[in-house]
């Protein structure tokens, strides 16, 4: 027994001895340490993600090479079972079925190029961050995840193993194949566009199917706080399905315009959906002076949220259909001429007068709008008495006379009843030449068509004034 445990005290001494004798040996002088799986030899090793190892394998884009390199990737592992249950809901008998197109961007919509563990997704509560599958106008696709209760992708596909740890990123695995979202599955995702998502189904036009078309289309999309404040109390049912319908298209522009694009725009107007006099499309200031903000009442919340027909900006406010006030409000190219129509002119309510509703006579109006640069160039703003004609003389009644509806020599009688002499072409940048009831020839038109809901605004570049009495 003695021998026997001499011989364990000197055996560890003995086994060291011979471990650096190796070492000193060795050609290279180092230890290779294993090495951990990457995240495809990761899938390989997981029986679970097989039918996920097999649509790689498949795919155009030769994506396991993709995920075999450095990254990091943050990679969303569907499971044999979301495999399966994504084949059946889509038609497809097999994965073979599936156009490897279309497969390719499925599984790009699970990889995000950056690592994000669940603690990181947890910090965050919810939000958006971007796949590496390619959405409208060629942007990286956006996918909003929402911590409330465990950790789920785009309200459909909830994390059930997560923080598999690869070489080259991490794995969480997820029992639903997250299928590449439209712009109305984006807003139905969040819980903060319920009030949005309640609104389109209530709106004349089946706006729910057409916004899930081709599109493209770029949505401002109220949260539920800015229709609370919208509808101040008033249910949404009682609110007239065609008045809802009209508002929601306010909130609709043709095409993919990126927060980019907005700002690089700078300040000016387009055209949404909605429609005004004459079935013209309404148009839209927006200003980039501090953010992005629209009709100077609801700014950028959220940006650049992309789905594969369009792309979404999160506002903080409904934009309702405007009148032409609200656009001389919200450009400040007019803030000269809203002081004349407000603090000016305090025995005129031109605000009420202007606000009147499209179809309920004096509207709608056509309104010759002066910038500020046209009252700077007068001698003075005249006195409240002169100020009034002259201000009427800038707006014409029940009538919404756009561009097109010119023809030279047109002489529209005023709302202070002189008229006004319309010539075109206009002179170097005009677009039209005006002259006036006191006989001024050289005013200029050098913009046109602002549509509101009740009238339309050309502008001016010289003040007209009416006839002396």
């Amino acid at each position: 027994m003695k021998i026997i445990s001499k011989t364990f005290k000197f055996l560890p001494l003995f086994l060291l001895a011979i471990l650096i004798t190796s070492c000193n040996n060795d050609d290279d002088n180092t230890i290779t340490a294993p090495t951990s799986l990457n995240i495809v030899e990761t899938a390989i090793a997981t029986p679970d993600l097989s039918s996920l190892v097999a649509a790689l394998q498949a795919a155009d884009g030769d994506l396991v090479n993709v995920l075999n390199g450095n990254g990091p990737f943050t990679v969303l592992a569907p499971t044999n079972e979301a495999f399966a249950t994504f084949l059946s809901d889509n038609g497809f008998a097999s994965l073979d079925a599936v156009p490897t197109d279309v497969l390719s961007q499925v599984l790009l919509n699970h990889v995000i190029s950056t690592e994000l563990s669940s603690t990181d997704l947890i910090g965050s509560g919810a939000g958006y961050t971007n796949t590496n599958a390619t959405g409208a106008g060629g942007n990286a696709m956006s996918i909003y995840f929402n911590t409330s209760n465990g950790v789920q992708f785009n309200n459909v596909s909830t994390v059930t193993t997560a923080d598999i740890e690869a070489s080259n990123g991490t794995v969480h695995i997820v029992d639903a194949v997250i299928a590449l979202p439209s712009i109305v599955d984006h807003a139905i995702a969040n819980p903060g566009f319920g009030s949005l998502v309640a609104a389109l189904g209530a709106a004349d036009g089946d706006l729910v199917n057409v916004l899930s078309g081709t599109g493209p289309f770029t949505v401002l999309a109220p949260d539920d706080a800015a229709f609370t404040t919208f509808l101040d109390g008033t249910p949404l049912g009682d609110v007239p399905s065609d008045a809802l319908s009209n508002i929601l298209l306010n909130h609709v522009l043709a095409g993919t315009v990126t927060s980019t694009d907005l700002v690089g725009l700078g300040n000016t107007y387009t055209s949404t959906s909605a429609t005004g006099p004459g079935g013209n499309a309404i148009s839209l200031y927006s200003n980039v002076d501090d953010g992005v903000r629209f009709n100077g009442v609801s700014s950028v919340a959220t940006a650049d949220v992309v789905g594969t027909n369009g792309i979404i900006h999160a506002v903080d406010a409904v934009i309702d259909v405007p009148s032409v006030v609200t656009f001389a409000t919200a450009d400040p190219n007019f803030s000269t001429l809203v002081t004349a129509l407000t603090s000016l002119t305090p025995a005129t309510d031109f605000v009420a007068t202007l606000s009147t509703s499209n179809g309920t006579s004096p509207a709608p109006f056509t309104v010759f709008a002066p910038t500020n640069d046209a009252f700077d160039a007068l001698d003075a703003i005249p006195a409240e008495d002169v100020l009034t004609q002259v201000l009427l003389h800038h707006v014409l009644g029940d009538a919404n006379v756009t561009s097109g509806d010119l023809t030279d020599g047109v002489s529209p009688t005023m709302l202070n009843g002189q008229a006004i002499t319309i010539n075109l072409p206009g002179t170097g940048s005009n677009i039209a030449n005006v002259t006036d009831a006191a006989g001024n020839t050289d005013i200029g038109i050098i913009a046109v068509d602002v549509q509101a809901g009740n009238g339309v605004i050309h502008v001016l570049n010289k003040v007209m004034l009416p006839a002396a009495d």
